[in-house]
């Protein structure tokens, strides 16, 4: 509820207040706007049922458009919204899926956004506009520049809240392999003798072989990992001194990061199923010391992936 609480507070709340703060300062302007980064308003219960929090919490944002354009009226204020027609890449896109592609740069929703900020705001208001149909009625003819990777430039992922059968086929595959991770049950090692190995101490022995001089001299940082649950205890990742070192235990040299979570997120995380940036934003990793160093584990854990 946490995590709910700050979704809403940030989105709804958040723009709400915003706009009644600025509100005195917009009635003394001879040119006023409200933008919202919220979608069409759709009631299609597929948009609620993949992701009803996060839903409840952009269609606030755009509740706000609907009501303000028409009450803002009055006072020549223009209130609209912008949405993206495909994935951008942002932090949030990067760190949902891994890769930004197959996404567009930020650029396309700026420039569209400039565009709909230099309209007059007494005729363009309540508006609930796409970025690629704002820029294209601006004159921009060829959004190949826009996309990351010219090459998938007519490959592109679809955002959500738009009734395209692209873009609903990649949310039921996101909220599938939400699914999954959330139910994913370890999976059991055993040794050559058939004895069953624990999952922790079988992924620190594959993390022993993938050390090098290299990745030591990439990293430089050494991490002490608090593991809780079934396999409960401390281990550490010496990526700062010699030619690298782990184990169980705590690291000779002082921690530069302290990394604490359950066992199962800990080996999500390095199987590359759990990225640190998203554990860290869940909740489901706490740190304690240097944060930088810390989320420099995604670019080890990737290096490590590649060697196994």
């Amino acid at each position: 509820m946490k995590r709910y609480d700050l979704m809403h507070s940030i989105n709804t709340r958040g723009t709400f207040l915003a706009s009644k703060l600025c509100l005195p300062h917009l009635k003394n302007s001879n040119h006023a706007h409200i933008l919202n980064l919220s979608p069409p308003l759709n009631m299609n219960p597929f948009w609620f049922s993949v992701h009803v929090a996060y839903t409840m919490a952009k269609y606030g944002m755009s509740m706000c458009v609907l009501g303000m354009s028409e009450e803002f009226k009055p006072y020549n204020i223009g209130v609209n919204a912008l949405w993206p027609m495909t994935g951008i890449a942002t932090a949030a896109i990067e760190m949902l899926t891994g890769d930004v592609s197959t996404s567009r740069k930020p650029e396309i929703v700026s420039d569209a956004a400039y565009y709909m900020l230099s309209q007059d705001p007494k005729t363009y208001t309540g508006n609930f506009a796409i970025d690629e149909d704002v820029v294209k009625k601006a004159g921009v003819k060829d959004l190949t520049p826009y996309a990351c990777d010219p090459k998938n430039a007519n490959n592109l992922i679809i955002d959500g809240f738009l009734d395209d059968p692209r873009a609903m086929k990649h949310h039921t595959f996101m909220k599938a392999n939400a699914a999954a991770r959330r139910y994913h049950t370890s999976a059991v090692n055993y040794d050559k003798k058939g004895e069953p190995k624990g999952q922790i101490p079988t992924l620190f022995a594959a993390i022993g072989k993938s050390l090098s001089p290299e990745l030591v001299q990439k990293t430089q940082a050494v991490y002490q990992f608090n593991v809780s649950g079934k396999e409960e205890g401390v281990w550490h990742i010496d990526l700062k001194n010699g030619d690298g070192s782990c184990g169980q235990g705590e690291p000779k040299n002082p921690p530069d990061a302290t990394l604490t979570m359950d066992g199962k997120n800990f080996a999500d995380m390095f199987a590359g199923k759990l990225k640190p940036a998203t554990a860290f934003m869940m909740g489901k990793l706490k740190i304690k010391g240097d944060l930088q160093k810390a989320m420099k584990l995604e670019k080890m854990m990737k290096s490590l992936q590649k060697k196994n």
